[in-house]
């Protein structure tokens, strides 16, 4: 993915993820309730995902529709925080996150699955 979105425009990204295409007006609403935004500030967020090729807008009402899927976005941001952090090793990550100790059982067996799968 060549699109590189900030944390502030992630959010404006989930609402479109969660509840699909919404106006501008919707999706200011939603991040009032959720982060206290005001109208210019999420309106501008919304211009510059645009600007980035993240969100397709259309008439009527500004409409907004998600032009990449969070599971993309979710990989590039994974994969940056592995190599920014992790000298881009995967075990490193995978070992760093099985060490905190508040991982329930059931999130244990749902880690194993997860490998099992995968071998």
């Amino acid at each position: 993915m060549d699109i590189k979105l900030f944390d502030s425009e992630l959010k404006v990204m989930d609402v479109l993820w969660r509840e699909g295409d919404a106006t501008a007006k919707h999706i200011s609403d939603v991040l009032k309730e959720e982060t206290g935004w005001n109208v210019n500030t999420t309106y501008t967020l919304i211009k510059r995902c645009i600007k980035k090729g993240a969100i397709e807008r259309s008439e009527p009402k500004f409409m907004c529709h998600a032009l990449i899927p969070k599971e993309e976005v979710q990989e590039a941001e994974t994969n940056e925080l592995i190599n920014k952090v992790y000298d881009g090793s995967a075990d490193k990550l995978f070992a760093a996150l099985l060490s905190r100790k508040k991982l329930s059982a059931e999130q244990i067996e749902n880690l194993k699955q997860i490998v099992t799968d995968l071998e």
